[in-house]
């Protein structure tokens, strides 16, 4: 599918083209943060315990099958478990873990349980994501804690590099301060339960909450599990007027406020795109 491109530039119908750093995702691609020491094993005869890695960006129903998998569990019994396990999460998640089931690496043995690991990757998040800085900067930036890990969620998803978040956080800030609509690719990827790097007009019309090319103001839930980097982007963003984004190609991710400038950037994108393409297929 084509990039869509809106015909005129009004500044509440502008899009923002975006590289995703989901197609990674999908493929299990994204480093795992920092381990966490978990006590879910143990010690009686065991030499090399096993272990689940849970990458940065993955989303909630991607770490469900992986403990599936980890803990040789029919398809779907994590997910079913949720309502055992009891998660400490803020009100406004209302039951869904999205965003706090926290990016790690952690031990596993044949006594462990769905409602354990869920567990302690919800505390893995509480502690990381509370405290008086992390609290401070939700407040500079408007936002509670919750909506934070949300923007943190989207810069996971759209940072090309770690060294794109600030940038990315703060073209978040920008668009919600003057009252533009977000338009990131990656909420509607996550409506749909896809990763693409192409977003159509029809996916813009989309009727979900996490449309974010029609409905204004945050998704209403993280749409990954973010990772300490990501989070701290959206807690400190970089400072700066950015108002678009597009990574033309790997290791080139251009910001501007400019939207003539933008459009050259995301044509750019797509002769690039274009000719990377297979010739047959």
């Amino acid at each position: 599918m084509e990039t869509y491109t809106p015909p005129t530039p009004p500044r509440r119908t502008t899009r923002l083209t975006r590289r995703g750093r989901t197609a990674l995702i999908a493929t299990g691609a994204v480093v795992a943060a920092a381990a966490v020491a978990v006590p879910l094993m143990s010690t009686e005869d065991v030499k090399e315990p096993a272990a689940l890695v849970v990458p940065e960006g993955w989303r909630s129903g991607q770490v469900y099958e992986a403990v599936d998998k980890a803990l040789a569990l029919p398809a779907g019994t994590t997910r079913k478990s949720l309502g055992k396990a009891k998660l400490k999460l803020p009100t406004d998640a209302s039951g869904n873990p999205e965003g706090y089931l926290f990016p790690a690496t952690y031990p596993i043995d044949k006594k462990s349980t769905p409602e354990a690991l869920l567990t302690y990757m919800v505390e893995s998040a509480n502690k990381r994501f509370s405290g008086g800085a992390v609290t401070a900067g939700a407040e500079r930036n408007a936002m509670n804690v919750y909506q934070t890990v949300t923007v943190a969620s989207i810069v996971q998803a759209e940072a090309a590099t770690k060294a794109d978040m600030g940038k990315v956080a703060r073209v978040v800030y920008n668009r919600l301060d003057r009252g533009m609509p977000l338009q990131m690719d990656s909420t509607i990827n996550y409506a749909l339960n896809r990763s693409t790097l192409r977003t159509s007009r029809n996916d813009t019309k989309l009727d979900s909450p996490y449309n974010t090319y029609s409905r204004m103001g945050l998704p209403p839930t993280p749409i990954t599990n973010p990772g300490e980097e990501a989070m701290r982007a959206a807690v400190a963003p970089a400072q700066g007027d950015w108002l678009y984004f597009v990574t033309v190609k790997p290791g080139d991710t251009r910001f501007t406020a400019n939207y003539e400038e933008h459009q050259k950037n995301v044509a750019e994108f797509n002769r690039v795109t274009q000719s990377a393409s297979p010739s047959a297929g």
